[in-house]
């Protein structure tokens, strides 16, 4: 309703000569609605106003006249309204510094109210002016700015502070909205900060906020607001204040430290104690990918956390939260570049103010991925070595010098000792060896101490007992002590026993072979003489053709005869002068009447005798040389070269066929190998020859070698020393 000159309300309009009585008044008197707005003025209220009627008509009474607001005049404006009972109050004014006495009586519809000026109060009023000038001393003495607000945000009233820093004057923001005060004006983030903290202290709540504000368009000031709901008998809210801290050295300080955290290889973070967010730097932003807005909220760092940790990580901080103690945790972060989880360790602990009052929480994130993989690592090897050393079929034991100081039960079982006599010293690398292998022991720890590693090798040791265990040894020297060893002992008994019982047979086998086919050789030999006598040739043919597998397989007993001897250390061996040049020739010539297919010749000469066993190096030169047309089918010659010095002879033989391949050129002097594929097995033999031609080389103080290349063919050579120390002569030849 808005009222004119001819009526004031409902009540007046039934008196028109009411309004022109009103305006004879002496007091200021106002009209207004249930929302404070002015809806009649007299000439009076109109001369104090300092504005026409019809300017002031229809406008906020707090806007309509700053230099008569207050905080007292705003409370009893709105108690009126509210109580619908009539109040009365003196007060003054902080602009005019003038003594107001205002009467408030309500109205259907709003409220009548008539302002009287006053004078300098005496008696009654003495209390009164000293509370007043108390308030405005207390306001005035606050470093800080305070303004007084009506709830939708109107300021009431404000102390000196802030219109120095904005060179404003008092009368030209009462009554005006806080967000259009000179200073907020130019910073429009700022202003919806301030709307939104107003909504939120008008709903009862106690608002903190941060804003940087340009009082001038060179200077910024950072400022910290905490405003305050206050609220009547009845709880509803009366007015609001609002206190401002300059932070703006804090925050140039914070900026510079914010700048040197920003770089540091850590994540740097602060919280709130309900969780969200206050700080993170810029190694965080980065890792994760993200704004300083978009990392809001009281749970926006965990989704980073790997879901297998994220429980136990919030556990362990909302323990720490309701203890108030600081706490560390290991977990993975997410990398959003790699897609990658990281391990991280978070510390974290509490700043408290003055009071003791948590107020934020600070931490560091540090980068522990390599450390944890290497802990994993470390673990799983740890793991490893345990199962390893709980084997119930390897013998493990550390060794220091030559003292045994730690082992599993598998090698105390096996050699028959307890930890007891481990603890007591009993046990020793070499006092555990049988004397036959001292020798090859010793070899072994110096090796272990060359190479810091030890190709497995065979040897026995003697059990607590005095029974003897063959063991196959092989060790490592511990890289954080070379003086220590590890070594690992598997037994070999049952090896050993099985190549025993193996080379039992082969022994009696070939032995019980060896007579009947002995017998079989002279009844050939003989019925193909008689037949030839008789005149039989093409039968005498036939028989001799019978021969060759005969001979083939008196070679082959002859072979494991020899193997089972070489292996038994029983292989005899003549001594006697051998002419190397003449026996290279009729070994030749007699495979070369036996040989159609290939032209066997030989090359240079080696005119010297050494002391030996013609018969086996006969051996070895037959073997090579039909190795040598056994493996070249397609070939048609096989050479021999002859070469000597005044040291040593030498026999090549070469053939040009298939070739051995290059991973089995090392094994093709091993008992019972043979290098061959698919397109091979139907060449006959047991693998054994070259097994026993080595033997009998080396026995004899030379060396034996191969030189192959697949596909065009294989050149072995035998070296024989003329002057040495020969196992089978004592003097030197």
């Amino acid at each position: 309703m808005c009222l004119d000159d001819a009526s004031v309300g409902a009540p007046l309009t039934s008196y028109p000569e009411l309004p022109s009585l009103l305006e004879t008044l002496s007091d200021a008197l106002l009209f207004l609605d249930t929302t404070a707005t002015i809806q009649y003025v007299n000439r009076r209220a109109a001369a104090m106003f300092g504005a026409s009627k019809h300017e002031l008509l229809g406008t906020s009474l707090w806007q309509s006249a700053p230099h008569l607001v207050s905080t007292a005049l705003y409370q009893a404006v709105t108690t009126a309204i509210h109580t619908q009972e009539s109040l009365e109050i003196t007060y003054c004014s902080p602009i005019t510094q003038g003594w107001l006495r205002v009467q408030l009586s309500p109205t259907n519809g709003g409220v009548l109210a008539f302002f009287r000026e006053g004078k300098e109060p005496v008696r009654l009023y003495d209390a009164l002016y000293k509370s007043e000038q108390r308030y405005r001393s207390l306001l005035e003495s606050f470093t800080d700015g305070i303004v007084i607000l009506t709830p939708e945000g109107l300021i009431l009233d404000i102390n000196q502070r802030p219109l120095l820093v904005a060179q404003a004057r008092q009368e030209e923001v009462i009554g005006r909205p806080m967000v259009e005060f000179p200073s907020w004006r130019s910073a429009p983030l700022a202003q919806d900060q301030l709307r939104a903290a107003i909504e939120q202290a008008r709903r009862g709540e106690t608002v903190h906020f941060e804003v940087r504000l340009y009082p001038q368009a060179e200077s910024y000031r950072d400022l910290a607001f905490v405003m305050t709901p206050h609220c009547d008998a009845e709880q509803r809210i009366e007015y609001l204040t609002c206190v401002g801290l300059n932070i703006t050295e804090w925050k140039q300080a914070e900026e510079e430290w914010r700048t040197l955290l920003d770089i540091i290889p850590h994540f740097v973070w602060a919280m709130y104690p309900d969780g969200s967010t206050h700080y993170r730097n810029q190694r965080w932003r980065d890792y994760t990918a993200t704004t300083a807005e978009q990392d809001q909220g009281n749970d926006s760092w965990s989704r980073w956390i790997h879901p297998d940790d994220r429980q136990r990580v919030l556990d362990t901080w909302q323990a720490a939260v309701h203890a108030g103690t600081s706490y560390e945790v290991e977990h993975r972060l997410l990398e959003v570049e790699t897609c990658a989880y990281r391990w991280y360790l978070t510390r974290g602990t509490p700043r408290r103010d003055q009071q003791g009052t948590i107020r934020q929480w600070v931490g560091t994130c540090t980068d522990v991925d390599d450390l944890k993989k290497a802990e994993i690592a470390l673990y799983q090897s740890q793991e490893r070595a345990r199962t390893l050393m709980d084997s119930n079929i390897i013998g493990i034991f550390i060794s220091r010098d030559n003292e045994i100081i730690e082992a599993n039960s598998t090698f105390l079982r096996m050699t028959g000792y307890s930890q007891e006599d481990l603890r007591q010293g009993k046990m020793g690398w070499f006092r555990m060896t049988h004397p036959d292998f001292l020798a090859r022991t010793q070899q072994a720890r110096q090796e272990l101490a060359q190479h810091q590693t030890l190709i497995p090798y065979e040897k026995e040791y003697v059990c607590k007992d005095g029974s003897r265990l063959p063991v196959l040894v092989g060790g490592v020297a511990l890289p954080f002590d070379p003086s220590q060893n590890l070594c690992f002992v598997l037994d070999n008994s049952a090896r050993k026993e099985l190549e025993l019982r193996k080379e039992n047979f082969l022994s009696m086998a070939s032995h019980e072979l060896k007579t009947p086919l002995t017998a079989i050789k002279m009844r050939l030999q003989l019925a193909r003489t008689r037949l030839l006598k008789q005149g039989f040739g093409e039968a005498a043919a036939t028989l001799l053709r019978a021969e060759e597998p005969v001979q083939l397989l008196d070679r082959l007993i002859g072979e494991l005869l020899d193997v089972s001897k070489i292996q038994a250390g029983r292989l005899d061996y003549l001594r006697e002068p051998v002419d190397i040049e003449a026996l290279v020739y009729e070994i030749a010539e007699t495979i070369q009447l036996m040989s159609t297919n290939h032209t066997i010749v030989v090359h240079g000469s080696a005119p010297c005798t050494l002391i030996g066993d013609k018969g086996r190096l006969e051996q070895v030169l037959i073997n090579l040389i039909s190795n040598a047309i056994t493996y070249s089918p397609d070939a048609t010659t096989v050479d021999i070269d002859l070469d000597a010095t005044t040291e040593a002879v030498t026999i090549g033989v070469r053939d040009y066929g298939i070739g051995i391949p290059q991973g089995q050129r090392g094994k093709i002097f091993e008992r019972f190998y043979r290098a061959f594929d698919l397109s091979q097995r139907a060449i006959p033999g047991l693998g054994m020859g070259l097994s026993i031609a080595q033997e009998i080389v080396q026995h004899h103080g030379g060396t034996i070698t191969v030189e192959s290349e697949v596909g065009s063919g294989s050149t072995f050579r035998v070296t024989l020393p003329l002057k040495r120390s020969n196992p089978l002569c004592n003097d030197l030849i």
